[in-house]
């Protein structure tokens, strides 16, 4: 994969020193807007946490550990922290009680979360221009589909660690590699017409869409955030068979391949399973087993639900407008 194209100061600088065989440390300089939306600030950031996913063509792989790069990773982290502490604070105050009650701490948040309505929009209104534009959105996160949430395995025990691992095994294929949930979503891509290729489509998808991504990596990547990777999950899996059905409807609405529908009609029964796994046999046994994770599992359950609802938003927004949701024109489409 080639690295992406810079988005300003930041990022330019960022992917020059990735290219150097001794990185040096890039100073960030906060942005006066949403860093959040800041589209120099979270392709910067993509691809620094990309270093662990699959890499860049013409970057050597050792920079994973880089000291200087890692240094530079650290400083966004902590401002991408605080707005992450910004938007989820007022929902995670109004649920947080007993970690005894996690489980439906969990659910309340899920109920309580602001829901754009880009699912019934996909299912009912989209043009088929749009739906491609939502499944190039999606792309970003699905071709890597449950990878950041598997750095949490070795990081946890006991009877959480074995539902982590059911629900882990489902999400890779359960022993069938054409069964991959990331290799079924590159074939829902090619069935619309669109670039199957990891990290196709990562110069036009805007910064919601990438902070999105980010916020897996963040607390994948750490030990420490453990609680807030798996909160993540709950959420993820509570918030998908719904939004996946009507999914599947509108691709069939619009005509779409059977590649695609296949792709969601998966999810609509598996992560009704998962829901239960994920909020009861995880997040649950893990408080259960270290209660000062309460808070961070909470935390990351609300990261999920207001990310997803402001890259959702921003769809909206745009389509709304008639205008497109993407920086630029989709990558040439192939047959």
């Amino acid at each position: 994969m080639r690295l992406p194209r810079p988005r300003g100061p930041f990022s330019e600088r960022v992917f020059a020193e990735l290219t150097r065989p001794d990185p040096r440390p890039v100073p960030y300089d906060v942005p006066s807007a949403d860093v959040v939306s800041d589209e120099d600030t979270q392709v910067a950031l993509w691809a620094l946490y990309e270093l662990a996913h699959r890499g860049f063509d013409g970057v050597d792989p050792d920079h994973e550990w880089s000291p200087a790069l890692l240094t530079t990773r650290a400083e966004v982290e902590a401002v991408l922290d605080e707005a992450i502490a910004g938007l989820t604070t007022p929902a995670v105050d109004r649920v947080a009680g007993d970690p005894a009650h996690v489980a439906a701490q969990l659910l309340a948040l899920i109920d309580d979360a602001d829901d754009p309505g880009l699912a019934r929009y996909l299912q009912r209104e989209a043009t088929d221009e749009q739906y491609r534009e939502f499944l190039v959105h999606r792309s970003v996160y699905h071709l890597k589909e449950s990878d950041p949430h598997a750095w949490a395995v070795p990081r946890i025990d006991g009877a959480a660690k074995v539902a982590l691992a059911e629900l882990l095994y489902d999400e890779f294929g359960a022993g069938r590699p054409d069964r991959l949930h990331s290799t079924l979503f590159a074939r829902a891509l090619e069935g619309a017409g669109l670039d199957p290729a990891y990290g196709a489509y990562v110069d036009v998808v805007p910064a919601p869409t990438l902070a999105v991504s980010n916020a897996m990596s963040r607390f994948g990547l750490h030990r420490a955030r453990r609680g807030a990777i798996l909160g993540h999950l709950a959420a993820f899996e509570a918030t998908s068979s719904l939004p996946c059905r009507r999914y599947s409807a509108g691709a069939g609405r619009l005509g779409f391949d059977a590649r695609v529908t296949d792709y969601f009609d998966e999810h609509v029964e598996a992560d009704a399973v998962h829901e239960q796994l994920a909020i009861r046999s995880i997040c649950q046994r893990l408080v259960e087993q270290d209660p000062t994770l309460h808070r961070d599992v909470l935390v990351g359950a609300a990261t999920c639900l207001q990310l997803d609802a402001l890259a959702g938003r921003q769809m909206l927004d745009a389509w709304e407008q008639g205008l497109s949701s993407l920086l630029d024109e989709p990558q040439q489409e192939v047959a």
